[in-house]
Formats: structure tokens, sequence, C-alpha cells
């Protein structure tokens, strides 16, 4: 008898244990959304975000659209889970099993027209709006005009970096793009022709615009219309090799002055001192040219090419 004792304590002991950690685990997924929440709006001491890539702080027209429309599915995704998850509880306590109903059949209801027309029309309605709601932000973001005095760069993504043009400027930079902060009264957007030289990459910068795929032979297109200045961060989302991680976006918001002084310092002629003029003649009178090119030079890869 005491041994049975023994091994009806340890089952006890047991299952005391199992039902502690199911509740802890479950304390901790029931929490785990509002605590996202939290970190997601988390800002600074100084009142800026503390992450660079927060797609609930948006600085301009299209990401604030997708923002909002995130902040719309979530809250009607909390209210379907608190739903839910209060009739769940509700019928676990209600219709749990007692000793007195041991051997005992429940009782079987095999249809009700109510209830199945409230869960069929209800989602119905639910899905209805998202698509309305989502198909409107999409057409106000992809048919935007575009304005006469629009900023136009054209994006190219390589293995493993990005190349920035400005065909009305005359400009082409690597790494480095440089847009104007757009005033309200007087918008002045960016809009971003994404081309690839290669394979398939992804143009995201959360606080500025939704991403937007890069596929070859494929063009496509995006807009912003930033209205605070500051660096914006953002990644190349699309798997395309070895050194993807390495694909950071860094874009700076500028004052329209300062977006004008970098534009002429980017259009003035490049420095070369005596060491670099040397340099320059010793690559170009070597093989190097054969197989590498630099623009505004001799060297065209010719033998790469061919």
């Amino acid at each position: 008898m005491a041994r049975i004792s023994g091994v009806k304590n340890g089952r006890n002991g047991m299952s005391a244990r199992r039902t502690k950690s199911i509740l802890s685990r479950g304390w901790q997924i029931a929490i785990l959304p509002f605590w996202s929440i939290s970190a997601l709006w988390a800002v600074g001491p100084d009142g800026t975000p503390s992450h660079g890539t927060n797609i609930f702080s948006p600085a301009s027209t299209p990401a604030k659209s997708i923002a909002d429309l995130s902040v719309l599915v979530l809250a009607i995704s909390g209210i379907i889970f608190v739903v839910v998850f209060a009739l769940l509880v509700y019928s676990v306590v209600k219709f749990r099993g007692r000793a007195i109903d041991a051997g005992r059949e429940p009782a079987q209801v095999y249809g009700s027209t109510q209830i199945e027309l409230a869960w069929t029309i209800i989602p119905t309605l639910i899905v209805v709006v998202l698509f309305l709601a989502t198909a409107r932000v999409i057409h106000a973001i992809q048919d935007a005009p575009e304005p006469s005095d629009a900023i136009e760069v054209t994006v190219i993504g390589h293995q493993y970096w990005w190349e920035f043009r400005y065909a009305r400027l005359g400009i082409v930079t690597a790494n480095e793009l440089h847009i104007p902060v757009s005033d309200p009264d007087h918008p002045t957007p960016t809009f971003l022709q994404l081309l690839s030289a290669d394979t398939d990459h992804s143009f995201w910068v959360p606080e500025l615009a939704g991403k937007t795929d890069l596929i070859p032979n494929h063009p496509n297109r995006m807009w912003m219309d930033p209205q605070r200045t500051g660096v914006f961060l953002g990644q190349c989302t699309q798997y395309c090799g070895t050194q993807h991680a390495k694909m950071f976006l860094r874009i700076s918001v500028d004052r329209p002055d300062d977006f004008s002084a970098w534009v002429r310092g980017q259009q003035k002629p490049a420095l070369e001192d005596v060491g670099a003029i040397a340099g320059r003649r010793v690559f170009e009178r070597n093989a190097c040219m054969n197989c590498h090119a630099v623009g505004g030079t001799s060297a065209d890869d010719a033998l790469a090419l061919t």
C-alpha cells in the first residue's frame, strides 16, 4: 500500500509540474503580442525611434498608409483573438468534466442554422473589409501620378551593392542615396525605377516605403516623400547570394539647400593629385585594364567582355 501511495504521489507531482509548465508557457504566449507592440512603438530618450527599421514610425506617405493598414489588420486580428480565446475559456470552464457526469453522454447537437450562418457571414465580412482596405492602399501607392518636378532615380541592384543614377542631374553613386525632404505644402516626391543587373533583389526602407522587388528584365517603380530629415536604414530582403547580408540601404534625407549643395559637389570633376595621376598611368599601361573597368578612363575590360 505504501508503494502504491508513493506512485500516486509521484504521478500527482508530475501532473502538477506539467500543468504549471503549460500555464507558464500559455502566459508567455498571451503577453507576447503586447510585448511586441510596446517594442515596436519604443522610442529613445530624445523622442526618436530606437530602431531604424520600424514600420510603425512612418516618415513618408506610402509608409504611413502601410502602417495604418497594419494597425487596422492588427486590431481586427486582436479582436478575433480575444473573442475566440474568451469562448474557449468559457467552454473549458462551463463544460468541464465532473464526477457526477461520469458515464453520461453529453447532449448531441447535430446542427444549428443560426450558428452556421454566423460563422459563415462574419468571417466573410471580415475578409471583404480587409480586402477593400488593402486594395485601396495598393491603388493609392502604385497608381500615384508623378509630378513634373519629382526627383527621378534609377536604382540598380548588383551582387552585392547598390547603384543609384540621377539621370536628370548627371550623377551616379554607389551605396549612397540622397533625396530632398518633402514639404507637405510643396511636395517633392522621389520616384525610383528599380532594375537588377544580375539576380533578384528587394528594396526595402520600412520608414519610407514598402518592399519592392528588383527582377531582371522586369522594371519596377516606387516612390517616397520623406517628411523629416535624417538617415533611414533598409536592407535587401531577397536572398541574392552568399554576401546578401552586406546589401544594406542607407538613405540620407536632406534639407533642400543641403541637397542642392550635395548635387553641386557631386557634379564637380574629381580632384586628382600627382600620386593618383601616376597610379592611373600605371593602371592604363599594364594588363590591369584588360579585366577591370573604371569609368572615365580607357579601361573597358576588353578581355572580360569577349
